[in-house]
């Protein structure tokens, strides 16, 4: 297994190249992960090994070259500039306001008010972090639903108080779930929120400046986008179990805007539209408030906190698309997710993701019973997704990944239904349990005239 990334960096391509030093003893290795934007836009990432001497500006620019030079001249073709033949270390001279800056500035001014709910549970200290951080949101308008989760003390609730009344945080509004769990959280955050969208993340990030406004360029990319997920970075990765997770698959679905419905933006995938993980994740989604009412939010018997362990946000995105709607990918909504430290939490951690996805198939076909015939065909590419190496899901494993994280996996995805069984027995009744029956006949697509980039590819499929 490679060495731990001791640093993640950010790099705006048009300011000039830093000379990056090691701040480790001579002869210890020491390994970077740079984010790379242009004009704000995440174009690229790589990782670098820091030898004694560490990188010059020169160097630094040549191999970002190498790495970024496809994304940086089709992000600049489409702002109508001119496409170099190399990076200077002073940074790319793009001749003025780029295209991408005047449609962003555009769409800000008559930008509708969007809410960003947050469900915690006993994590104040994280909590906080995350709210510091969206308090530097750069969006026109826009308040904060956070739900407490069944909490075992008034820590958060006293927390959140003491926040209202300082300078620069937006409108907080407080609730109390008296049940555990994920989507039985949101589901009551929805009667609070009073955004036209609503920005759903966790308490274990750190959300980008830019997340709103990414997330509102991803609601205009097409007609019909119910739905907008982006990249979720990972914040650290200074210790085994970290980067463990990003070969694991990480949360982060690359860098190229796209647009997925059942129609004619259905990509050549087997797996679609019940691989859904490809698509995006629950720590970054945001969704038409109108339209989450409408299929009275989510499955309140997934999710962490219950029985089921995960997969509120799976049973989300295949109502988007089931209902003829479309799910937009927008890189620009981007945030930074804290990875686990312990390798034990990180195996737990894929015990769950087994569980919840085993509950979200099994949530499928007891409210869409017509769907079992086609995911029953989709069983033998399904085992192979999740068994082979060659998997989109497990390229990026190195051939010392334990094992025993993805057995726990597999146990948890032969545990699921059963997790599922149990957990619906808990919140039968709960609103929200309504809402997955069918809500159209048919899905129909209806954004032939999207300019989005269909990609059949994503990365870091789970």
């Amino acid at each position: 297994m490679a060495s731990p990334v001791e640093g993640i960096t950010e790099l705006e391509l048009t300011e000039p190249m830093p000379d990056l030093v090691s701040d480790r003893p001579e002869g210890e290795a020491q390994r970077t992960r740079l984010l790379l934007r242009l004009h704000t836009h995440p174009v690229g990432e790589l990782t670098l090994a820091l030898g004694p001497g560490g990188i010059a500006a020169d160097d630094l620019a040549a191999t970002i070259w190498r790495v970024a030079a496809g994304a940086v001249r089709e992000h600049l073709r489409a702002d109508g500039l001119p496409t170099p033949g190399r990076l200077d270390p002073g940074g790319l001279d793009t001749g003025g306001e780029p295209a991408c800056t005047r449609r962003r500035r555009a769409l800000r001014t008559a930008a509708p008010p969007m809410s960003v709910l947050l469900a915690t549970r006993d994590r104040t200290a994280s909590l906080l972090r995350c709210l510091d951080s969206v308090a530097r949101l750069d969006y026109p308008q826009f308040d904060v639903v956070i739900v407490d989760s069944a909490p075992s003390t008034d820590d958060t609730a006293l927390a959140i108080e003491s926040l209202r009344s300082l300078p620069g945080m937006p409108p907080i509004h407080y609730t109390r779930a008296e049940l555990p769990g994920l989507g039985f959280a949101h589901n009551r955050g929805l009667d609070l929120v009073t955004g036209s969208w609503v920005a759903i993340t966790d308490d274990d990030v750190t959300v980008d400046p830019h997340w709103l406004t990414g997330i509102l360029e991803g609601f205009s990319t097409a007609r019909a986008v119910a739905c907008v997920t982006g990249p979720i970075m990972a914040a650290e990765l200074q210790t085994p179990a970290q980067q463990l997770l990003e070969q694991y698959g990480g949360y982060n679905r690359g860098f190229i805007p796209r647009c997925y419905n059942m129609a004619e933006r259905r990509p050549p995938d087997p797996l679609f539209p019940f691989a859904v993980g490809r698509l995006g994740s629950g720590a970054n989604m945001a969704y038409r408030t109108a339209f989450l009412r409408e299929i009275g939010g989510f499955d309140p018997a997934t999710g962490v906190g219950t029985p089921a362990r995960s997969g509120d946000d799976f049973t989300g995105f295949l109502q988007v698309l089931l209902s003829g709607h479309t799910l937009a990918y927008q890189p620009a909504a981007l945030l930074w997710h804290w990875h686990p430290r312990e390798f034990d939490h990180l195996r737990r951690m894929a015990h769950g993701y087994g569980v919840g996805l085993g509950a979200y198939l099994t949530s499928t076909v007891a409210h869409r019973p017509s769907l079992l015939p086609v995911m029953l065909r989709s069983l033998v590419p399904g085992a192979r997704h999740l068994l082979s190496r060659k998997s989109a899901k497990n390229v990026a494993k190195q051939a010392d990944f334990p094992r025993s994280v993805e057995l726990a996996e597999v146990l948890g995805l032969l545990r699921g239904p059963f997790a599922y069984a149990h957990s619906w027995h808990r919140y039968r009744g709960s609103r929200g349990w309504a809402a997955l029956e069918p809500t159209a006949p048919e899905p129909t697509g209806a954004d032939s005239d999207s300019g989005a980039t269909p990609d059949a590819t994503p990365t870091g499929a789970r």
